[in-house]
């Protein structure tokens, strides 16, 4: 398969579990960039962890405004810098949220848009939003990767905006992680199968 004929499939083929597909302008800012499937793929399995992660929130919480369409921006591209840095797709870095986040405004997105590119992996800096956080954890529990102080800031932010008691949040999000990372195996086959370069 050609190099375009990869990316083609991360970004539209079927998976198993079906995984949603990227947001239109996004998909196309990776085929512009020639993005590594791997890349493609890894940004589609991040996505549809946070879209399952809103929709929790959304449903447990209606009285809390999240920007859905943020996060899901934020999730699709927050490892777009790694078309620049393609080493850090396979290694260590953190090369590659700095360039993102350029690439980002340099392609039109906004600053408030773009900054998930280095937010990401910076959860505990000052201004961090629940979009963040719900962005940093996507990003974790994708591959059943599970953060204790990560998920601590967002059961603090739950309690704190639902007057409830923390162990009550976490145990309400405990149950949801878990039960997204009993499908990090399929995930993590679906990243597998693209190759690292383009």
């Amino acid at each position: 398969m050609t190099p375009s004929g990869f990316l083609h499939r991360a970004l539209h083929g079927p998976a198993d579990p079906p995984l949603r597909l990227l947001p239109p302008p996004v998909a196309e800012l990776l085929r512009s960039l020639g993005a590594p499937p791997r890349l493609a793929a890894h940004l589609r399995a991040v996505h549809d962890v946070a879209a399952q992660l809103v929709d929790w929130t959304e449903r447990r919480y209606p009285d809390i405004a999240v920007d859905r369409a943020a996060v899901l921006f934020g999730a699709a591209t927050h490892d777009i810098g790694k078309t620049v840095h393609v080493a850090e797709l396979s290694g260590p870095g953190s090369s590659h949220e700095e360039a993102g986040r350029e690439l980002l405004l340099a392609h039109g997105f906004s600053p408030d848009m773009a900054r998930f590119a280095g937010t990401h992996a910076s959860w505990t800096a000052p201004g961090v939003t629940l979009e963040d956080l719900l962005v940093s954890t996507a990003d974790k529990v994708w591959k059943n990767k599970r953060v204790a102080g990560l998920e601590d800031l967002v059961v603090a932010r739950l309690a704190e905006a639902t007057g409830r008691e923390r162990w009550e949040e976490y145990l309400a999000l405990d149950d949801l992680l878990v039960h997204i990372g009993d499908g990090a195996e399929y995930r993590l086959a679906f990243q597998a199968s693209f190759p690292v370069h383009p």
